[in-house]
């Protein structure tokens, strides 16, 4: 997230800090609380709260994108979501859709930017849509999320339009990449104050492991200290304890690319730095990632519970320009 984004706050700053020094133990990071049943979170924190935004239910309100809020960062409860029903247009852009998928939230003068995903499990043919508020919390009087249509189809393309995430470059301009599997992570430059691509440019190619089976997918630009940095779920999500996703990082001095891991490989030959992987035991898989300040947050599959996808929130650790991220203790 760019500095058009409200401030951490005093807790995750203090941890971020410790982080930085080097000198934050792995439990340092405190254990969430609540309602964590979380897949793929787009996590902020406002001056009213943090929040988290994620994957729907299509049990639940129509399969819309879900809400949690929390005071702390550490206790979330449910607060509901961003519609009782989706958006018409959606059932006959993406036939079969159920519920809404991976959302990303952006904060521009003003204006929160929601982006999610409209698909069906392994197909293709998807479209990331927008909506707009001027509020995160769902109490607030003025909370009301305005759908602002399609941002990017990929029907009949070689690249999966799902997974949005927003980065601003140097100059301002929004960036969004996106992808899974198929031809990789792909970019489009859009514009504001609309939200919406900018033209109708070819997608960049960001990065691709140049297998069969495509397994990167959910990037995530963030801009710090003259880099932008890339972070990408590895591996298969959705299988519970079977799950391999693992989060991975390049770098590039350009938000187009190209993207190098810490040993000089670039993400469109299959290189990334590991970040966080599964700790061999019932933390599996974590991906589907956001970043804010020096948090990262993520889903993982709990084996203590039968790989029920959990949020998790753990600081970024940055050493000689990389960053990575540790459990936290068993308790």
């Amino acid at each position: 997230m760019t500095g058009s984004q409200r401030s951490v706050g005093a807790a995750v700053a203090i941890l971020a800090a410790a982080a930085l020094a080097g000198c934050a133990p792995a439990a340092a990071a405190p254990a969430l609380t609540g309602d964590v049943f979380v897949h793929d979170p787009a996590y902020v924190q406002t001056d009213e709260a943090h929040f988290v935004y994620s994957t729907g239910d299509g049990r639940i309100a129509d399969g819309n994108i879900q809400v949690r809020r929390s005071d702390d960062g550490v206790d979330w409860e449910y607060a509901g979501e961003v519609w009782d029903a989706k958006p018409a247009w959606l059932d006959d852009a993406v036939p079969g859709v159920d519920n809404l998928w991976a959302p990303e939230l952006y904060e521009h003068d003003g204006t929160w930017y929601l982006y999610y995903s409209v698909s069906t499990f392994g197909s293709g043919d998807s479209v990331i849509a927008l909506a707009t508020n001027t509020t995160l919390d769902p109490a607030d009087d003025d909370y009301e999320w305005v759908d602002r249509g399609e941002v990017i189809a990929s029907e009949g393309t070689d690249f999966n339009a799902i997974d949005a995430g927003i980065v601003e470059d140097a100059d301002g301009a929004p960036w969004m990449s996106f992808g899974s599997f198929s031809s990789g992570i792909r970019m489009v430059e859009l514009e504001w104050p609309s939200g919406l691509r900018a033209d109708a440019a070819e997608p960049l190619r960001l990065a691709d492991r140049g297998l069969v089976e495509n397994a990167i997918e959910a990037p995530y630009v963030v801009a710090r200290d003259g880099w932008f940095y890339l972070f990408a779920s590895r591996g298969f999500c959705c299988k519970g304890v079977d799950s391999t996703y693992e989060i991975i990082v390049g770098r590039s001095k350009d938000v187009t690319g190209p993207y190098l891991d810490a040993d000089g490989v670039g993400l469109l030959d299959d290189g990334g730095t590991v970040v966080l992987t599964g700790d061999g035991a019932d933390r599996i898989g974590p991906g589907g990632q956001s970043v804010f300040g020096d948090t990262l947050a993520f889903h993982f599959y709990d084996g203590a519970a039968d790989g029920i996808p959990t949020l998790d929130l753990l600081p970024l650790r940055w050493k000689d320009g990389w960053p990575s991220a540790e459990w936290r203790q068993a308790p």
